[in-house]
């Protein structure tokens, strides 16, 4: 029975009701018009103890906004002295309670997304005692679901892609939409997919939202992109429910469903025929409505004419077919070329096979242009050989270039003269041949390499090159020499038949057959020589003593002719000399000594000993010479006075009052009396040469201008040999015969002992009259 009551109080208290003011026989139902309140008594809270002490009360979110529930105690008499409280979850915040009544309410609308279950805890105390009239009573509150959440997709906008041509049913895609209401109560959160947009080509399956392709052979060349528009409705689909929308961006991706075509059959091209090799004659493309690697063609020429004439290439970005030159085009040769040329897919699909072969063929006519093309040489190189000896104007070879056109102008021929500039080659303009025109010689320059033009006489801008290779044939016309100077020594002690020397040659020539050199002593030292020559055979030969004794100090030194010969035609041949020096020699034959003087003092010193006792006097006599010098220098008063060490011949005179003892070089006094001249005086600048003899000037004339004066002067030292040199300063301070007045300075004064007289300075005008009342009162002082 407790579990009985329990569960019909439960599932009672979590229905809609009235206020419960009155007993349950009085329980009226529907929906009411005013405040809905929820009035538990404490009747039904003690009959709770027979269950367990909670109290669960189910309220839905429809019902309970705004809503009121009353608690009330059987000890509550009305006259206010008990006081209802509240503790719980959102109690004083949520949920509200009247000390004085008892009522419940809530201060806003209850979410169960927010919070679905709330515990409360009611007690009912004395208002003056603060004690509880009833045992604290816990009921819990749990918030009924209503569908007030539509569906909402994960993402707002979803992006997918399948291949072109894919089967119906081929998977796109799954969208998937959560709703917030609770999924265990009801069908508030049971969510139905449907597609709004989308169709014929799409579908969606209600349940799982997996979106599938519905239409057969979609064709990404037809429309590429498509939008589906999704929609989640919960309630399970049906009336009344929420929904959410989304959207799906498809796009077909390409396969290679198209072959390649060419928009023409034909096409055609025009070469001049001087087109360089490897260049674009013409671009040819095939259309292909795929993209990227699905489009990506290859270009070839299956046949024709000129097959071997041309190549096709692909172009990467454009997928174009480039057709090049591979050989020389000629007008006069072939002047029209076919070709088939067929275009491939590098990437074939083989589901796609049966759309038919995934190639195309074209033709192409290719029209060689006529140019003006420039002459052009029998060889692409001319190689000649002419003897060293050949005589001048001699023909070595001809070089022959035509027209290739069909007019067949005349050529006429040149030789480029960066290419020989010392113009040893000429060319016939008329015919080609190549002749000497100076003397060849294959010692001074092997191989000689020229180039030959050969223009058009009508259009000489028309013009070729071609290089002519002459290489120089020798011949003997150089006499064999020693390989080397020769300087050998023979020892006073050497016995007869003694070799001491080993001779080879050399020759500038080249004969074909390799050289072969003779020696022997020249006619006038073979029979009166002290040595003997004896040759190998072997283009060497060794010279060998003849007596048995050698003295130098009767001949120190002998000089052997030799004459070497070639074998060649005409044999030329030279004669070389061997200096042999009779040298002393200890009893192993090495040298010790070829000096005679060495012999005539034994016990004196070594030649290396000599030189450094002469270095030592020279160093000493140097020493002594420069201290003599720097005494003398000490001695001497520099002839320029000046802060810096100028190295030019300048003599300073700063002295107006007749110049010092060491003015010689330039006396001052002629100046003041230029007929007083002392010609036998002889300068000090200068080494005194006895070659010239003393020059004599002209006397001046009396009161002569100091113009006429210094130019004077100036002339007779640029003509005087003796004179100083160019950077010498001559100095020319003429003052003249003296003034009337003589000296006004004070500097003799003092040497006189009678009083000096002014007056007549007072005679020379007014402006000396103040410096004689100076001086005239300066002398009265000092009487007094």
């Amino acid at each position: 029975m407790r579990t009985y009551h329990c569960f019909w109080l439960l599932f009672w208290a979590g229905q809609p009701h009235q206020s419960f003011l009155t007993p349950l026989s009085k329980r009226t139902s529907g929906f009411p018009e005013k405040e809905k309140v929820l009035h538990i008594s404490w009747y039904w809270l003690k009959y709770l103890e027979l269950c367990p002490k909670y109290l669960f009360i189910f309220l839905s979110l429809f019902f309970l906004f705004p809503f009121h529930h009353q608690l009330h105690s059987d000890q509550d008499k009305g006259d206010g002295s008990l006081k209802y409280i509240l503790s719980g979850d959102g109690a004083g915040d949520l949920f509200i309670i009247n000390e004085n009544t008892g009522d419940i309410q809530a201060t806003k609308r209850l979410d169960r997304e927010e919070k679905p279950v709330y515990i409360l805890r009611a007690q009912a105390i004395n208002r003056r005692t603060g004690r509880p009239v009833e045992p604290e009573s816990e009921f819990i509150i749990k918030i009924h679901d209503i569908n007030d959440n539509e569906p909402m997709f994960t993402k707002d906008v979803y992006n997918a892609s399948i291949p072109e041509m894919s089967d119906v049913g081929t998977f796109v895609v799954q969208v998937t939409a959560t709703d917030a209401d609770d999924p265990t109560y009801g069908n508030s959160a049971k969510v139905v997919y449907s597609i709004l947009q989308g169709q014929p080509y799409f579908s969606v399956e209600s349940e799982t939202g997996i979106i599938k392709t519905a239409l057969l052979n979609m064709d990404r060349e037809n429309r590429e992109q498509y939008q589906v528009v999704i929609q989640a409705k919960d309630m399970g689909g049906q009336m009344g429910g929420l929904s959410g929308t989304t959207t799906v961006n498809i796009t077909l991706t390409d396969v290679n469903d198209n072959p390649p075509r060419f928009p023409q059959s034909t096409y055609q091209f025009r070469a001049p025929e001087s087109t360089p090799l490897d260049s674009p004659v013409g671009r040819i493309k095939a259309n292909d409505a795929d993209v990227d690697e699905n489009a990506e063609i290859e270009y070839s020429i299956t046949e024709g004419d000129g097959y071997d004439m041309f190549g096709i290439t692909t172009d990467k970005d454009t997928q174009e077919g480039i057709i090049t030159v591979k050989k020389a085009l000629d007008f006069e040769s072939k002047n029209l070329y076919i070709l088939k040329v067929e275009a491939t897919n590098t990437h074939v699909d083989p589901r796609f096979l049966y759309l038919g072969p995934f190639k195309d063929s074209a033709t192409v006519r290719i029209q060689v242009e006529d140019v003006d093309e420039p002459p052009m040489f029998s060889r692409p190189a001319y190689i000649m050989e002419v003897k060293e000896d050949v005589p001048l104007n001699s023909v070595i070879g001809t070089v022959t270039a035509q027209d290739p056109d069909a007019v067949k102008n005349p050529v006429k021929y040149s030789v480029d003269r960066h290419t020989d500039m010392d113009r040893v080659f000429n060319i016939n303009s008329g015919n080609g041949s190549i002749f000497t025109s100076k003397p060849l010689d294959r010692e001074t320059l092997l191989w000689h390499n020229i180039t030959v033009i050969a223009a058009e006489i009508n259009n000489p801008k028309q013009s070729s090159r071609v290089p002519v290779f002459i290489k120089i044939l020798d011949v003997n016309d150089n006499a064999p020499e020693f390989a080397m100077f020769y300087e050998t020594f023979v020892c006073e002690n050497a016995k007869a038949e003694q070799l001491i020397q080993t001779l080879s040659a050399v020759d500038k020539d080249d004969p074909y057959n390799g050289h072969q050199f003779s020696f022997s002593l020249a006619p006038e030292a073979a029979s009166s020589s002290n040595f003997t020559l004896q040759d190998n055979r072997d283009n060497t030969a060794g010279i060998f003593t003849r007596k048995t004794r050698y003295n130098r100090h009767e001949t120190s030194t002998y000089f052997l002719p030799v004459v070497i010969s070639d074998n060649d035609y005409p044999i030329q041949s030279s004669t070389e000399t061997v200096t042999i020096r009779v040298c002393a020699c200890d009893h192993r034959g090495k040298m010790l000594s070829c000096n005679a003087e060495a012999l005539i003092h034994p016990t004196g010193l070594s030649t290396g000993a000599l030189i450094a006792i002469l270095l030592c006097i020279i160093i000493l006599l140097v020493t002594v010479v420069l201290f003599a010098a720097l005494r003398r220098q000490r001695k001497k008063e520099p002839l320029i006075i000046s802060k810096e060490d100028i190295r030019d011949n300048i003599v300073s005179y700063n002295d107006e009052g007749g110049g010092e003892e060491d003015t010689q070089a330039f006396d001052i006094g002629t100046l003041r009396n230029p007929e007083a001249i002392d010609d036998n005086k002889l300068r000090r600048d200068i080494v005194p040469e006895t070659l010239f003899m003393p020059r004599r000037t002209a006397t001046a004339r009396d009161n002569t201008d100091v113009r006429d004066f210094i130019n004077q002067r100036l002339k007779e030292n640029d003509t005087d040999p003796t004179a100083p040199p160019y950077d010498s300063l001559a100095t020319y301070a003429y003052e003249g015969n003296g003034s009337v007045a003589e000296s006004l300075s004070s500097l003799e004064s003092v040497t006189t002992d009678g009083d000096q007289d002014y007056d007549y300075l007072s005679d020379w005008g007014p402006r000396f009259k103040k410096l004689a009342d100076m001086y005239g009162s300066m002398d009265s002082d000092k009487d007094s």
